[in-house]
C-alpha cells in the first residue's frame, strides 16, 4: 500500500487532508487498514469505536494498523507489524482473515508472491494464490492451559462446560483462545443466546472467542463463531483453524485437510505434523479513503 498519501481531491475538486486507510474484507469480515509506519497512529477506544460504526465512521469488525517490525520481527524477515484492535478497544493477538487482507495489500504493493507479517503471536507467512486467494500459515496450536490462557490447570480436550445445548467442548489457542463446541445440527442453535456466558466464564481472563461447529463429513464442517469484542461474525480464519484442530485432537472422524463452511463462505485448513495450520482463503479490496 502507499504510504503518505494523506491529500485527496474529491468530486468538486475540493482538496481535503487526512489519514489515508483502505477497507478490506475476508468472507464479509470488514477491517479498516491504516499504514502507521511513516506517522505513527494510536487511536483511543471511543475513536476506533467511532471509525468502526457503520453509522458514524467507516464500519469495520476490527481496525488495523501497520507498524515496522520489531527487532526480532525483522531476523524472521516480518514487512509489517500488524496490530489488531476490536471496536471496544481490545488488541488482540490474531486474526487468520485480517492476515490475508494485509498479506494481499503488501504482495500486491510490492509485487511479491510471499510476505511475512508480525503479530502478537508471531511472525505469520503467506503466499499468493489464484482467484484472489491467499494461504497463511497461522503458527502452532496449542491445548497447554497456560498459554490459552485459562485460569485454572484443566484437560482442554474434555471440558465440563455446558451453556444451553452446548457442552463437552475444546479449548485450545491458535494465536488467541478459543473455545469450540461441536454439535449434530448448527440449525436451531441460538449461538447470540448461548455464547455470552461461555465468553465471560471465569475460566477465561482474557475471555474467549466461542465456536460451534457441525461435521458434515470427513473432510467438512459447519461453523459459526461469537467473537471476543464483535459479537456473531460471518466468517472467522482462527476459528476454523482452531476447529480443524479441535476435531483431530478429539479423535474425530475427520481429516487433517478440511473445508469450513461458514456464513459467508468457505476457508481451507489444513493441520501438519507440528500441530501449525495452514489457512487458505479469499480477500476483497472495499475502498480506500481520507479519514478526516
Amino acid at each position: 500500500m502507499t504510504r503518505n498519501k494523506n491529500i485527496y481531491t474529491n468530486f468538486f475538486g475540493i482538496k481535503s487532508t487526512g489519514r489515508s486507510f483502505i477497507k478490506m474484507h475476508g468472507l464479509e469480515n470488514h477491517f479498516v487498514i491504516f499504514d502507521g509506519r511513516d506517522v505513527p497512529f494510536f487511536p483511543n477506544n471511543s475513536e476506533i469505536s467511532r471509525i468502526c460504526n457503520p453509522k458514524t465512521g467507516i464500519g469495520a469488525d476490527q481496525l488495523i494498523i501497520l507498524n515496522e517490525p520489531s527487532s526480532d520481527g525483522l531476523k524472521f524477515g516480518a514487512k509489517v507489524f500488524m496490530r489488531l484492535l476490536n471496536i471496544d478497544g481490545r488488541e488482540v493477538e490474531a486474526c487468520g482473515n485480517a492476515t490475508r487482507c494485509v498479506a494481499s495489500l503488501l504482495m500486491e504493493n510490492e509485487t511479491l508472491a510471499t510476505v511475512k507479517i508480525e503479530t502478537l503471536a508471531g511472525v505469520l507467512e503467506c503466499h499468493k494464490l489464484k482467484d484472489s486467494r491467499v494461504q497463511c500459515n497461522m503458527g502452532i496450536a496449542s491445548l497447554d492451559p497456560r498459554k490459552i490462557p485459562l485460569s485454572i490447570d484443566i484437560d482442554t480436550l474434555n471440558v465440563k462446560l455446558e451453556s444451553g445445548p452446548l457442552s463437552n467442548p475444546v479449548i485450545s489457542n491458535i494465536g488467541n483462545p478459543h473455545v469450540t463446541y461441536f454439535v449434530d445440527s448448527i440449525e436451531g442453535i441460538n449461538i447470540e443466546k448461548w455464547a455470552p456466558a461461555v465468553q465471560k466464564n471465569s475460566l477465561f481472563p482474557e475471555q474467549v472467542n466461542v465456536g460451534v461447529a457441525e461435521i458434515m463429513d470427513q473432510q467438512t464442517l459447519k461453523l459459526e463463531v461469537y467473537e471476543r469484542g464483535a459479537g456473531l461474525t460471518s466468517a472467522c480464519g482462527s476459528g476454523a483453524c482452531a476447529a480443524v484442530y479441535a476435531a483431530n485432537k478429539k479423535k474425530l472422524d475427520v481429516s487433517n485437510k478440511m473445508q469450513v463452511i461458514m456464513p459467508a463462505g468457505y476457508v481451507d485448513i489444513e493441520l501438519l505434523d507440528d500441530d501449525s495450520l495452514i489457512m487458505s482463503g479469499p480477500v476483497a479490496y472495499v475502498y480506500s479513503g481520507l479519514l478526516s
